[in-house]
This record gives structure tokens, sequence and C-alpha cells, in this order.
């Protein structure tokens, strides 16, 4: 039985008003030193990602769909980890690590939604790869501003529904005795072992919209990426696959990273793994991929690092 059963076995019914996050507190010597470390990420992810943002609307050489894609990309890394990061860096030096019931609603919700919207604007990123290297003479007039507009308010739109879907279906259930997160946010798994109710129905709606949300923008990336080899493997020039697989390489790789985690957490049958290895892999999706991402598309995009190189010599030299 989950301690929120064992709580409604019991007889108590006294409502939840608070929670307590647990997440890293099996090391109390080593406090100090994960604030510093997270913290220093976190201050990376923010510089990086934004600084992403700032150079691909300054500079007109990277004024295209895919670095629209990009800055937004960017954004949404900076949110999401913003929804994390500052309460996670607070509980490693307070000793009351609680966060009210209201407050984990919204950390939840907005978590879901960022995650959520991260996923479709992948698939939206890999459609446009496709559609340049496959379908180059129709790229410009299908590829446009209004399209490009399109795609990310409409990742983001799915992203609300799954948010709202996913915070109601745990919210929906009572919370009446024990109020202790194993986690170091309000995550879902976590918050359904405190119910006090039977949670199978919760959870099946859990794997079911979570595998809709990560396997459908999944399959668009492995159809669109697939075409792509082959038109790739087709070309004559070497110097023209060199620069379609760079430019495809560091989208991929921040695919594999994030679906990877996602898939591991999430869409699961059984949750075989234990609290302590679904934190670690939390810690690479919520954590250190928005870090990364900045990262991976700077050092292996010529073009970023040409328009980077550019606005450097436009600040160093002298007026």
């Amino acid at each position: 039985m989950t301690p929120g059963e064992l709580a409604l076995a019991s007889g108590n019914h006294t409502p939840v008003t608070q929670f307590i996050l647990l997440g890293f507190s099996n090391y109390p010597d080593f406090q100090e030193l994960l604030f510093g470390g997270f913290l220093l990420i976190y201050a990376m992810t923010v510089a990086g990602n934004l600084g992403m943002v700032a150079l691909i609307f300054t500079d007109s050489h990277l004024h295209s769909p895919m670095y629209f894609f990009l800055s937004v990309l960017s954004f949404l890394d900076i949110c999401y980890s913003s929804v994390i990061t500052p309460k996670l860096l607070v509980n490693f030096l307070a000793s009351d690590k609680s966060i009210s019931f209201k407050a984990c609603v919204v950390q939840l919700t907005f978590f879901v939604m960022h995650v959520t919207t991260e996923s479709f604007l992948l698939a939206s990123m890999a459609y446009d790869r496709f559609m340049a290297i496959c379908r180059p003479l129709h790229y410009g007039p299908l590829m446009t501003k209004g399209i490009c507009l399109q795609l990310v308010t409409a990742s983001y739109a799915f992203g609300c529904i799954n948010s709202a879907i996913q915070t109601g279906n745990v919210f929906a259930l009572p919370f009446c005795g024990p109020n202790q997160v194993t986690h170091y946010f309000c995550d879902i798994l976590p918050l359904l072992r405190l119910a006090c109710a039977n949670t199978a129905t919760a959870r099946m709606v859990l794997y079911i919209f979570s595998a809709l949300v990560t396997l459908l923008p999944a399959a668009v990336i492995l159809t669109s990426y697939s075409l792509v080899l082959v038109v790739i493997g087709r070309m004559c020039s070497a110097a023209g696959r060199e620069k379609a697989l760079s430019t495809c390489a560091s989208h991929f790789l921040a695919i594999a990273i994030f679906y990877g985690t996602v898939v591991f957490t999430y869409v699961q049958p059984h949750q075989s793994t234990n609290d302590t290895s679904g934190q670690i892999v939390s810690v690479f999706y919520t954590i250190i991929i928005p870090m990364l991402n900045p990262f991976i598309y700077s050092l292996r995009n010529k073009e970023v690092k040409d328009a980077l190189q550019r606005r450097l010599q436009v600040n160093i030299l002298p007026c």
C-alpha cells in the first residue's frame, strides 16, 4: 500500500495544506556543495539561453525558421528550469522545506506545460529540417513566418491541454495523510503515492497521455530524420553532406537526451526505479538539459559560431 492508502485505512482524513520536498535531504553534509553546484548550473542555463535568444534576434544571418525555433527552445529551457531550480536552491539552505498546496499545484502546472510544449517544439524543428533538406524548392513558400508561429502556438496549445489534464488528474484526488514528497519538486508520480485513494485510474491517465505527448512527436521526429538521412545519403557533394549532417546532428543529440530521460521517467508501464535513481534521471531533463542545449547548438553549428564571432568583434573593436 502507498503512504496515502495507509493513511486512509488508519482513518486520518485531515486535508493536506502543504507538502515537504525531501529531494536530496539524504545528503545533509553536502547541502552547501549541492547548492553551489546547482546555482552554477542554473546561472549557466539562464545566461546561455538568454545569450542564444539575443544572438538570434540581433544577427540578421540567423533570421530563419530554424533559428526562430531555436530561440523559442531557449526560452522554454529558461522557463521550465526556473519553475524547478529556485525552490530547490532555497531548500538546500533552509530548514523548512515545505511548499504550500497551491504553490505545488502551480509548480506542476507550469512544469508539465513547458515540458510538453518542448516535446512538440522539437517535432516542429525536425519537420523544419525535413522541409529544408528534402523539399528545398518548397521550403521558402511553405515555412513562412506565419507557419512557424502557428507551429509554436500549436506546441503551446498541446502543452496547456496536457498540463490541465495531468494536473487535474493528480489534484482531483484527496490528500489527507502523509505530505512528504520523495522528490525535489512536485512531480506526478511522487504525489500519486501520497493520495488517499486508489490511484490506478490516475496512473493509467498519466501513462496514456505521457505516451501520447512523447511518442507522437517522437514519431514525427523519427520519420523526418529517416527521410533526411536518405536524402543526405544520395547527395553527390561531400561538402553538402557534411553541412546537412552538422545542421541536424546537434538537434538530434538534444532530442535523444530529452526523450531518453522523459521516456525513462514517465512512459514506463511499471515504475521499477527507486526514488534516488528517479531523482537523478529527473535532474537531467529539468536542470542539466536546459544548460546543455545552448552549448550543443552553438558548438556544433557553424552559423551560430560565426554569428557569435561577429558579435564579439563588434563589442571588442573600438568605435
